[in-house]
């Protein structure tokens, strides 16, 4: 069933549905900001790196019409600033959704990537009515790392060679939320300083692991 695309704002902050004629937007900033953005950038083992954005963003509206995602634009004070994808909506017994977002690194630390999270999750719980919300992210992006402190996403686990990454499968740390933790939502929680310290603290283990990456050559790790 195909999912209306709302439009939310939080302060000068806004998340809007993506349009096609984003394209040539969008490419630029994702161009200017290569090494900025290259490191967290999903590949496909199988393809080349596309700039194809016209193309993304007809995916990502196919995966809107057909129930399983909600692809949104972030604006600041007007300007495009980036993307926010919920993706692998999930609905039944799961009722689950997963985040993944960019910003230009011109609007690095300005609370844009923690407000649209929280407005974009918040919406899923209360408005979509979905039970749980993840987040899956590289060890080493700090920045993303610094948005579930802020949010208290719940740490979950270590998911190795999970997601391919810049041209290779990258070790994941995980989080997630429920909508029962949150009976006033996360932005709400976020600015009434009420976020729980530590939720998204890594145990140890896990940040040992992870700086352990599994060896390519071994035959449990390829993909056919």
């Amino acid at each position: 069933m195909p999912i209306a695309i709302p439009t939310l704002h939080e302060d000068s902050v806004s998340l809007r549905p993506v349009r096609i004629r984003d394209a040539k937007v969008l490419e630029r900033e994702l161009m200017e900001n290569r090494s900025w953005l290259r490191k967290w950038e999903a590949t496909s083992p199988y393809a080349p790196m596309s700039f194809d954005t016209r193309a993304s963003i007809r995916n990502l509206l196919a995966h809107s019409r057909s129930g399983n995602g909600l692809p949104f634009v972030i604006e600041y004070d007007g300007e495009l600033a980036g993307q926010l994808n919920v993706s692998s909506i999930t609905w039944g017994s799961l009722s689950s959704a997963t985040i993944g977002y960019w910003v230009s690194e011109r609007f690095a630390g300005k609370s844009i990537t923690p407000t649209a999270v929280a407005i974009a999750t918040d919406y899923c719980f209360y408005q979509l009515g979905l039970h749980r919300m993840e987040i899956c992210i590289r060890p080493e992006n700090a920045p993303s790392l610094r948005v579930v402190e802020k949010l208290g996403f719940r740490y979950e686990g270590l998911r190795r060679r999970y997601i391919h990454i810049n041209g290779d499968w990258r070790d994941h740390f995980c989080f997630g939320l429920t909508a029962e933790e949150l009976p006033h939502g996360v932005l709400r929680r976020w600015r009434d300083g009420h976020v729980p310290a530590d939720a998204a603290r890594v145990n140890e283990a896990d940040l040992e692991a992870a700086s352990h990456p599994l060896p390519v050559n071994n035959p449990l790790n390829r993909s056919f």
